[in-house]
């Protein structure tokens, strides 16, 4: 990770850690993610999902049974 140089204000060592720590996280599930879109073909993405193509399931309305003898 490269140096970080504070440009404004005097942060306490509290702040400073409080950052880095952020800032070391994100980086490391950025690099996660990262490493398993590589062994996975892809991002995770719901327009990659298979489940999408599928027929939802269909529910019957309150009054189905009534219309169920209706000439189709």
């Amino acid at each position: 990770m490269p140096p970080i140089h504070v440009l404004h204000g005097q942060p306490t060592p509290e702040e400073l850690a409080t950052v880095l720590a952020v800032v070391s996280a994100r980086a490391a599930a950025a690099q996660a993610a990262a490493e398993a879109a590589r062994t996975t073909g892809g991002p995770a993405s719901p327009w990659n999902d298979n489940a999408r193509r599928l027929r939802p399931v269909l529910r019957p309305g309150a009054h189905a049974w009534r219309t169920s003898g209706w000439a189709r």
